[in-house]
């Protein structure tokens, strides 16, 4: 598998940053390393252009025709390759080269069938949400099992404005799209992935524990009563140090103090006393001093484990390095040539893509509440993934939640690379 074309432009004028985006999707289609007839558009904008999203969308699908398939949404921030735009007009483009009976292009109006009769099985799959939508963690779960696989990724749209997103496919593969643009508002779009397309996917959780993992031994609906046997309130001011005496700065303590929650027989905290994988973050949405509670932004049962923590860039940076890391490991052979080697081994510039890095393209998802700013610098949290993985082709967005497997995270990032 070749190079993804990819692209990305900000400009006032989205017919400039697009113009822009198109002239680098032909000249890397042009280089002899990239594909030269891919069918599948990668399409992410940012919140400023949310009013323009059908003449975007029409306009670069007429000036590639030969790209069939479309699939996208908006975002407060996009990422690509090495840079993140926040809070600017921008859009960024990847044109992936897939076998046209691997995957295929879904949305609201054209959901995705578990068998559509062609011989298509859905593996895995970008997905794209409204956070709006009622009931959207539980259609996320219920999409995963609709795959092979049970693995999703993607994110929530974040937005100031429309919560857009896009899904468009050609050659007859999106039943029941019938009059609709290819934008759409509310629900869930995007790419399921058949068992030819070969995905590598990792989580990086952006919080870590400040106290000792518990056992939530009683619990009503989204009220924590009890961990390990005592009075969930009591746990909470005893971990954190929180004294109600001081009301101000208790609930200045208490807004920067998030729970882990941990499905009972999930990975929770690891050696290293990073969350793991299946750890969601939720925030602290209330106290209950009549009945000794916590109140937290999702439902909770006993057995369940959870972990006070809290925000903190230097662990959010070394857990993406890990994650990147761990990609590195599982795509590099176990034995490689020695130029392949000595350019891995030598400056970052000379870590430039090849196909025997066997990354294709990658789409990376991260929380509206990270990037830059959170890891100390314009494009920061990008440029970690660069400097990991090299100047591979990369496109995604900042999220109003991020989607890896069945769950509905917080403050994560998501990283997903095509062989």
């Amino acid at each position: 598998m070749k190079l993804f074309p990819f692209g990305h432009a900000t400009h006032p004028q989205w017919q400039m940053a697009a113009g822009l985006v198109l002239a680098q999707l032909r000249a890397r289609m042009a280089l002899p390393d990239y594909a030269k007839a891919p069918t599948l558009g990668l399409l992410y904008i940012t919140d400023r252009y949310a009013d323009s999203a059908q003449e975007i969308l029409d306009h670069v699908g007429a000036e590639l025709p030969e790209v069939t398939d479309w699939s996208g949404t908006v975002g407060v921030g996009i990422a690509a390759s090495n840079v993140e735009y926040f809070d600017e007009p921008a859009l960024a483009v990847m044109l992936c080269a897939l076998p046209p009976d691997q995957y295929r292009v879904f949305s609201g109006v054209a959901p995705l069938a578990v068998g559509d009769g062609m011989g298509f099985e859905p593996h895995t799959a970008l997905i794209h949400a409204d956070a709006g939508t009622p009931d959207v963690a539980e259609l996320i779960a219920e999409m995963a099992q609709r795959t092979a696989t049970g693995y999703l990724f993607g994110g929530l749209a974040s937005s100031r404005g429309e919560a857009v997103q896009f899904a468009i496919g050609g050659n007859g593969n999106i039943k029941g799209q019938g009059a609709a643009g290819g934008v759409f508002r509310g629900g869930l779009s995007g790419v399921a992935f058949g068992a030819g397309i070969s995905l590598v996917s990792r989580v990086t959780q952006g919080c870590q524990p400040v106290a000792a993992q518990r056992v939530i031994t009683a619990a009503q609906s989204n009220l924590i009563v009890e961990l390990d046997g005592e009075p969930a309130l009591d746990v909470l001011l005893r971990d954190t140090g929180i004294s109600l005496e001081q009301p101000q700065a208790a609930m200045t303590a208490l807004r920067a103090t998030l729970v882990g929650l941990t499905e009972a027989g999930g990975d929770a905290v690891g050696r290293t006393g990073n969350f793991g994988a299946d750890v969601v973050v939720r925030h602290i949405i209330g106290l209950d001093p009549g009945r000794n509670a916590v109140v937290v932004a999702d439902r909770v049962e006993p057995g369940m484990r959870m972990a006070f923590c809290q925000r903190n860039p230097q662990a959010a940076r070394a857990d993406l390095m890990r994650i990147c890391a761990e990609i590195r490991e599982e795509l590099e052979p176990q034995e490689m040539c020695l130029p392949v080697a000595a350019a891995l081994a030598g400056p970052e510039a000379n870590a430039a893509p090849s196909i025997a890095r066997r990354i294709a393209g990658a789409v990376y998802v991260s929380c509206a509440g990270r990037g830059g700013p959170h890891f100390g610098g314009p494009s920061a949290e990008l440029q970690i993934v660069r400097r990991a993985l090299g100047d591979v082709p990369l496109v995604g967005f900042f999220a109003g939640g991020e989607i890896a497997r069945h769950h509905l995270y917080g403050y994560t990032g998501v990283l997903t690379v095509f062989r």
